[in-house]
């Protein structure tokens, strides 16, 4: 490294964004993620003894990734790579590998790979991995926001160990602000700003557990909190209000991948809620889909299957809500069609609740697939013809509307599934009178079938 190269990284290293700045040096320092990386942890113990393993560090965003990574590295006094899958591609893949192996075999030494956002690489780009990980010519650390489960090949998969990072909770997110207003070499305690608790508790708020974030909108208040005092607006020690962050940070953009876990995490909050008649759970949940940017109408589709799936009969109305909220989303647009999705969810939560209808179609698909095509009774066939009567399509059918309310005793069901039943109707709500009629109906057909008084097997 020559003296301008020395320079330049050093001019770098003071003009980085404060969460840069402030990342730890130690994992003593290292504050958060107890579990995964404090006293007694896996990790901690692969470090003191100076044993790597190969690993995928799950979490959110600003969680501390990238940081522990480099800090395992550099405790194993390993050769540290990085780069980004986004960026990089099987070349450098090979031209890593190929490093590694001449810096073992003429020094040696290991060589740590690790690899941000690795979920973005595909699977031949993961496949070059596998082989080099498994010999153990390189370490492999790779970092991703997403479940590895679904993004991460099986067969890297089962060479790394994967290691979950929470979101910051406040108490960290709280430290790490101190922290970095203390710090007068690398934080901006040159300043000397002090922090109201009502700000700081919003700061910590709007991170969302993101110690970037935190960090970052921190270091732009400090930066408004100076530009105030230079302009004479009094001599005492900087102070920053709650009114200096408001007039730094956008809206918060909440942490949401509409492609990834966090997204079916939150619809199924949802769906949780408005089937565990909970309207206050299901308008937060869906206020934080449509806050993060959710499709309205996917939302509006689940909704209309929940009306069916959940309340069914119990409340027929509940189906023709669903679907006026959808339309009435249609005509207005957002953000006035989002009331009309808001009455509905609350709508299907405080509605009477069934899944009978549910039920009993899954029922009755798996013995239409279970029985194969079982011949239609003759006597309710379609007879549009001569020679289909003949055959005896149509014969003895009895028309319903010739009898006493509009009902009478005959069966529908092939003979091999004769006596099924598959619907269940509930006590709850408009079914229970479904029931009821029902019931009575059935006896009546058991009665016909089976004067003597024998009854069929009923089996869901």
């Amino acid at each position: 490294m020559d003296l301008f190269e020395y320079n330049a990284k050093a001019k770098m290293a003071v003009e980085a964004p404060l969460a840069d700045r402030m990342r730890p040096r130690t994992l003593d320092d290292f504050i958060g993620q107890g579990e995964a990386a404090g006293e007694g942890s896996l990790i901690r113990q692969a470090m003191a003894a100076r044993r790597l393993f190969s690993m995928i560090l799950w979490g959110p965003p600003g969680c501390g990734k990238t940081t522990l990574a480099r800090l395992i590295a550099r405790a194993s006094e390993a050769r540290f790579v990085e780069f980004s899958a986004v960026l990089s591609g099987v070349k450098d893949i090979r031209q890593v590998i190929q490093e590694a192996r001449q810096l073992r075999d003429h020094h040696h030494r290991r060589t740590l790979l690790f690899v941000d956002e690795i979920h973005r690489f595909n699977k031949a780009q993961q496949d070059a991995f596998l082989h080099h990980v498994e010999t153990g010519l390189i370490t492999l650390i790779g970092a991703t926001t997403e479940n590895p489960s679904f993004e991460v090949i099986p067969a890297l998969m089962s060479r790394c160990r994967v290691v979950v990072l929470q979101p910051h909770d406040p108490e960290s997110l709280t430290a790490i602000i101190r922290q970095a207003l203390a710090d007068k070499e690398r934080g901006v305690g040159r300043f000397n700003c002090r922090i109201d608790p009502e700000a700081l508790d919003f700061l910590v708020r709007v991170a969302d557990g993101d110690a970037r974030s935190a960090l970052n909108n921190l270091e732009m208040a400090v930066a408004l909190c100076m530009r105030r005092e230079d302009q004479g607006a009094g001599n005492d020690a900087p102070v920053i209000h709650l009114a200096d962050l408001e007039a730094v940070l956008q809206k918060k953009a909440l942490r949401y991948d509409k492609n990834g876990e966090e997204h079916f995490n939150l619809i199924s909050a949802l769906h949780k809620s408005l089937r565990g008649s909970d309207p206050d759970a299901a308008l937060y949940w869906l206020a934080r889909m449509l806050t993060a940017g959710e499709d309205p109408l996917y939302i509006a589709r689940r909704m209309v299957r929940f009306a069916s799936e959940d309340i069914g009969l119990a409340d027929p109305q509940a189906l023709n809500v669903a679907l006026n909220g959808v339309e009435a989303f249609r005509f207005l647009g957002p953000p006035e069609g989002e009331l009309a999705l808001a009455q509905v969810a609350v709508h299907l939560a405080t509605a009477p609740k069934s899944n009978a209808v549910y039920t009993a179609y899954k029922g009755a698909r798996e013995a239409a697939r279970r029985h194969g095509s079982l011949a239609v009774p003759l006597h309710i066939r379609n007879a549009p013809t001569g020679l289909m009567k003949e055959l005896g399509y149509g014969a003895d059918y009895r028309y319903a509307h010739d009898y006493e309310d509009a009902f009478v005793a005959q069966s529908y069901l092939p003979q091999e599934i004769q006596g099924q039943l598959y619907y269940h109707p509930s006590e709850r709500g408009y079914e229970k009178a479904v029931k009821q009629r029902l019931d009575r109906w059935r006896r009546m057909t058991r009665k016909k079938r089976h004067p003597e008084g024998r009854r069929d097997v009923e089996t869901p």
